[in-house]
């Protein structure tokens, strides 16, 4: 299994816009792609900044480009990022896992 992980800044004050337009948009389009494992926001708010990194975990490299392209160590942007981030990270960063010992986050808490 592989882990990706993308991060984009958007303004504080732009902050719960952004985080509905991954809510709506983002997830759905990876758990929706075949060989996705799992996908979750995380988002920090440093001053006038919020981090957000989208956490994906995917079964091979063949899955990960069924989602961001045959170049799958570039970030895949949406039409309406442009409005919302700070800059555009070019790259995402991608791990081997070697370890599924711990549960899945609970949705019922």
């Amino acid at each position: 299994m592989i882990a990706r992980i993308w991060h984009g800044m958007v303004p504080v004050e732009k902050r719960d816009e952004y985080l509905e337009l991954m809510r709506r948009v983002a997830l759905p389009e990876y758990q929706a792609t075949p060989g996705n494992r799992g996908a979750w926001c995380l988002c920090r708010t440093e001053g006038d900044v919020t981090h957000f990194e989208m956490l994906t975990f995917w079964k091979d490299v063949d899955s990960i480009k069924r989602f961001a392209g045959e170049d799958h160590e570039k970030a895949k942007y949406y039409d309406f990022d442009s409005r919302y981030l700070i800059e555009k990270e070019p790259g995402v960063r991608h791990y081997e896992l070697h370890s599924q010992t711990s549960p899945a986050p609970s949705r019922s808490d």
